[in-house]
């Protein structure tokens, strides 16, 4: 089978001949490239080989395309700060207040020169690998994180509670910007999209508040996929389980969650519907473990989920920039192990 294969199996619920990978790897791949993260920002064939390059390297089912965590919010006005070496980081806010919302100017993320850089990248790992590995979009801020950068955060928490319906209002602006991303990241040939929604996670907002600001959000983006017939993969960073059973609803094809969130919970509510992507610590056992220690882990995840093939391993979050190579290969060697008969 072909990678593209082992994931689409994944996806559908059937088994393939093994366990697919597909590394968050954006910044690792960068560094084993030897490029700065102002050059794989600036220059898409940089970029593009770094990916191409890693998914040789370690011999990956698929490749998820990410470049930074600022670029959907600096599309809509919201400052960025982009370092050398660095993932860019949002710096002050578009609005001051919520009032402003309603004179913003229309969103047309497509004349940003970052993200027209972000789509190219993609379309060159995709016209490169073909049907041979699967490519995942990544398409930034989900709505809710999205407005936090463009209100900031704390006094989006403060307009929570005082101002619902022109939080509202903000939301279906952030989500707009996020639909138009996956528009144009369809033209690319990707095969899957999605978005991370990290702010909008139990250790930041109660899990009613998700339900209300944050779910039905998500659900437009995952909705808006479907029409163009591309699978959907929801990430929140953390421990979600407080807030699990509400992200599977969301109708997400797959989730890609944290070593933080019970594993037993991932499988009971997931195991059956929705791939789930993860979790293996990035931090603690990828970047700073030894080898018989992510074998240890990996195989763990291999054995809670024995009986289901919606899965895909990878790491929870983003893999810091100087992970060891050995860790990465032990991760892919515990997954190509585990064999399975078609």
């Amino acid at each position: 089978m072909t990678g593209k294969e082992r994931i689409e199996a994944a996806l559908a619920g059937e088994w393939a001949d093994r366990r697919p990978v597909m590394l968050h790897n954006f910044m690792m791949a960068a560094r084993e490239e030897g490029i700065t993260m102002k050059e794989f920002r600036e220059h898409p064939e940089k970029a593009a080989g770094a990916f191409i390059h890693a998914a040789e390297k370690y011999n990956v089912d698929g490749v998820l395309i990410d470049v930074d965590t600022a670029t959907l919010a600096g599309s809509v006005g919201v400052p960025v700060d982009y370092p050398e070496d660095e993932p860019a980081r949002t710096h002050g806010t578009l609005i001051k207040s919520l009032d402003e919302v309603a004179g913003l100017p229309p969103v047309d993320v497509a004349g940003d020169q970052g993200i027209q850089r972000w789509l190219e990248i993609t379309r060159i790992v995709v016209d490169y690998f073909g049907d041979e590995k699967y490519v995942r979009g990544n398409c930034d801020q989900a709505p809710f994180s999205l407005a936090s950068m463009i209100r900031g955060s704390q006094d989006l928490m403060t307009d929570l509670l005082l101002e619902e319906e022109q939080v509202h209002r903000l939301l279906e602006y952030a989500t707009e910007a996020g639909i138009q991303f996956i528009r144009l990241m369809k033209e690319t040939g990707a095969h899957m999209v999605s978005n991370g929604d990290s702010v909008a996670g139990p250790e930041m907002i109660p899990p009613e508040f998700y339900r209300e600001f944050a779910f039905p959000y998500e659900k437009k983006l995952i909705d808006a996929a479907h029409d163009l017939e591309l699978p959907y993969t929801l990430h929140i960073c953390g421990d979600t389980d407080i807030i699990l059973e509400d992200m599977v609803r969301t109708g997400a094809d797959a989730l890609e969650l944290d070593y933080l969130t019970d594993i037993h919970l991932i499988y009971r509510l997931c195991h059956a519907s929705t791939l789930f992507i993860g979790n293996i610590d990035p931090s603690g056992v990828l970047n700073f473990g030894t080898a018989e220690l992510v074998k240890k882990k990996t195989e763990e995840l291999l054995e809670i989920y024995k009986d289901s093939p919606r899965l895909m391993i990878n790491a929870g979050c983003a893999i810091p920039p100087d992970t060891p190579t050995e860790n990465i290969r032990q991760m892919v060697a515990c997954a190509w192990a585990d064999k399975q008969v078609i």
